[in-house]
């Protein structure tokens, strides 16, 4: 498998540079799903396509004795809108739209288990590659799983990855229960009355006034309502009133927006109904109508503690004991592979790629892929769907 991945590494490397010069946004990958198809076809691989708008499931069926196990493994596609600021050649094309999360190379490795698969079927069962399409907030994974990715594809476990710059290339974690964080919206509208400020502030309810006291009442739920031993992140993140030019105008509105993140359904809950709680009370003491707007867009990534176990000890059988990462903790960032694990048991990859301590992190208009851990990575999804296809329960 080595040699494999070794010899195909330039191939793969200008394939992920081509997907990076062509970024798509969520549910608009088309040139990036076509080119996925081609690959595919080219692989005589069978494919079913246009679930989740973009979203690919392809097929690969043992040829040893089908023991009945079903293994999915899942790649993202699309890419954030940024203006990228890198300097190398492979540049995005497509301005405003970059691969700064580095979906271009999850895309890759993904090609690259699939062309070995195709090659080497000596196990039983059927692996099933999931290539996802908008995964950056807009519910990818969701669509997939509600356009029957599992009812048409029923699978016993299912395995992910991220490429993770924050760890030293080389090096792979895997976490037990809850990897990343649920992530929701927060949208409050505060509902006052104008006025002139200089001359008849008094007679206004002032919409600014009662966002900052908003922001500092609601960054206090966090310290004070949620418990030390549990984890919880409340960020606003925007607020917008009024017109910079008008001076002495108190305006009639205000918005603020931000981003609450948590592990637990429990915190979840306390978090919303503190927040608004909170927004009425500060509502009702300055006579001001407040409007709260919370939207739990994706759901907490919980790995399984048995499959997350079996990548673990995957790890260490393929790539030694030193490769194993036990320090990376669950991160805030939110990942919608959370739809799929609601689903079905598996786990989520945090496979290193960070070159140096100053390497530019995920979302930075300057991220670009380390191409060097495609070999890693792919090696690493085929050999855990070929061994947990060929497990005997």
């Amino acid at each position: 498998m080595d040699a494999f991945f070794a010899q195909h590494h330039d191939q793969l490397t200008q394939l992920r540079k081509e997907f990076h010069k062509n970024p798509e946004l969520g549910f608009e990958e088309f040139k990036t799903s076509q080119k996925v198809k081609e690959i595919l076809t080219e692989l005589d691989l069978p494919f079913v396509d246009n679930i989740g708008t973009t979203g690919i499931v392809a097929t690969v069926n043992g040829k040893q004795p089908d023991n009945g196990r079903r293994i999915g493994l899942r790649a993202d596609m699309d890419a954030l809108p940024l203006h990228e600021k890198s300097p190398h050649a492979h540049r995005s094309t497509n301005e405003g739209c970059m691969h700064a999360c580095g979906h271009d190379g999850h895309t890759t490795i993904l090609i690259a288990v699939a062309e070995y698969l195709a090659q080497h079927r000596d196990f039983s069962g059927t692996i099933y590659l999931i290539f996802q399409p908008a995964e950056e907030g807009r519910g990818g994974g969701d669509a997939m799983v509600k356009e029957g990715l599992f009812t048409r594809f029923p699978m016993d476990e299912v395995y992910g990855l991220h490429n993770w710059p924050y760890i030293p290339a080389g090096k792979i974690a895997v976490l037990d229960g809850p990897a990343m964080a649920a992530g929701d919206r927060l949208s409050i509208t505060v509902k006052g009355l104008g006025g002139h400020g200089g001359a008849t502030p008094h007679l206004t309810v002032d919409p600014i006034r009662i966002s900052a006291q908003l922001v500092t009442a609601l960054h206090s739920i966090v310290s004070r309502e949620v418990s030390a031993m549990d984890q919880a992140v409340l960020s606003l993140c925007a607020i917008q009133s009024g017109e910079l030019e008008a001076f002495n105008v108190i305006p009639d509105t205000a918005q603020v927006n931000g981003t609450v993140r948590t592990f637990i359904p429990e915190v979840q809950d306390l978090m919303e109904a503190a927040i608004k709680r909170t927004c009425a009370g500060i509502a009702q003491s300055f006579g001001a109508e407040i409007t709260v707007d919370y939207e739990r867009i994706i759901p907490a990534t919980v790995n399984d503690p048995a499959c997350a176990q079996f990548v673990r000890d995957t790890i260490i059988d393929e790539f030694g004991k030193q490769a194993l990462d036990l320090k990376t903790k669950p991160t805030l960032g939110g990942e919608d592979f959370s739809y799929m694990l609601n689903q079905v048991p598996g786990a989520y990859i945090f496979l290193g790629s960070g070159r140096h301590e100053h390497d530019h992190p995920l979302h930075s208009p300057h991220f670009d892929f380390n191409d060097a851990v495609i070999p890693i990575g792919a090696k690493l999804l085929a050999s855990t769907a070929i061994r947990a296809v060929n497990r005997q329960d």
